[in-house]
């Protein structure tokens, strides 16, 4: 098993049981990939370095988690397909 961090950021305009549900749905999709989810930091709404699809502000969270080296190949495709994510990116640490 690998270490894992995980930053995306989550299109502003959702509501807040919308951010949340979406962050759990993520870690839910964590686990049942057998990795396990080490901790999640919701850093809050933060301006964009620059303007993505017209939006100036997002929703950052950053999780730390571990799993096997097929488990950030799904995660990403998962994210890509989700219209809330504006951007992620998963780094091994």
């Amino acid at each position: 098993m690998n270490k894992y961090q995980l930053l995306y950021i989550v299109d502003n305009a959702l509501t807040e049981e919308a951010k949340s549900e979406l962050v759990d749905r993520f870690n839910a999709l964590i686990e049942s990939l057998n990795g396990t989810v080490e901790s999640v930091d919701k850093w809050g709404t933060k301006k964009l370095a620059y303007e993505i699809d017209g939006k100036r502000e997002g929703y950052y969270v950053l999780v730390k988690f571990n799993a096997e080296t097929t488990v950030p190949a799904e995660i990403e495709r998962q994210m890509k397909i989700s219209d809330s994510v504006v951007r992620q990116m998963i780094t091994r640490i």
